[in-house]
């Protein structure tokens, strides 16, 4: 980690875009908490990649809707000192039409990005607030700014990511503290793989292709700097002009 670099936690760290903003929050010299849930291994080699190319991260384990077991997690990392970047990335897809949706996928969705939100972004506050400095930034989607077909639960979830950063953005601004969302359309990810074809991307996207992880990360990493320190409360389409 640089002189000027900040420790920066970016959940859901090991899928395609959280692998992607770990990579450019260490190259700007920060030191990264790279988190995963399931993807344990991913992370791990997210940060062994990280390291080998000179810079700063480590990896963490731990459910973001279970607030007890990451309030436990936080408070270790913390103290070692305050988490000055925060980027919730963590979210999950569970799609189907509204009227053949299990009470299960609209819960899970719902509690990953609304409940995730709060179990990670509480803990971090008050240190990050005494410190007077600090970056939220909240990956949302292009599905809250224009809602998509079988994802009713993920447009809710992402929708109310979007209000609590306005909300928060409101608190937080005179601590010297951003709070942003980056709303991405189509990206190029595994988790997108299959899902949107050649066909699918003319017909949605004006620019007439994907986006790349690395498109949304340099977005996550401007939103980070402090050259961003006049930007607040923004949700900020990622889309190809979707949005």
């Amino acid at each position: 980690m640089s002189s000027t670099g900040k420790r920066a936690l970016v959940t859901g760290g090991s899928g395609g875009i959280g692998a992607a903003i770990c990579r450019r929050l260490a190259r700007d010299g920060h030191h990264v908490y790279v988190h995963a849930r399931q993807g344990v291994s991913a992370a791990e080699s997210v940060v062994e990649e990280i390291t080998s190319n000179g810079g700063s991260a480590t990896a963490l384990h731990f459910d973001v809707t279970d607030a007890e077991g990451t309030r436990q997690t936080l408070e270790s990392a913390l103290a070692a000192g305050p988490i000055q970047i925060l980027v919730n990335n963590a979210g999950v897809h569970d799609d189907a039409v509204l009227p053949g949706m299990r009470p299960q996928q609209w819960h899970r969705v719902i509690d990953v990005s609304v409940n995730g939100f709060f179990n990670v972004t509480q803990p971090l506050l008050m240190p990050m607030i005494r410190t007077r400095w600090g970056r939220i930034v909240n990956i949302s989607s292009v599905s809250a700014l224009i809602g998509n077909k079988g994802q009713v639960n993920y447009a809710a979830a992402k929708g109310a990511l979007n209000s609590a950063t306005k909300a928060l953005a409101l608190e937080l601004a005179s601590r010297g503290i951003t709070v942003n969302a980056v709303a991405p359309g189509i990206i190029a990810t595994p988790m997108s793989e299959g899902v949107f074809g050649p066909e699918a991307i003319a017909r949605l996207v004006p620019m007439n292709r994907a986006g790349s992880p690395r498109e949304v990360a340099g977005i996550v990493a401007f939103l980070s700097s402090e050259e961003a320190s006049y930007v607040t409360s923004q949700i900020i389409s990622v889309s190809g002009g979707m949005a």
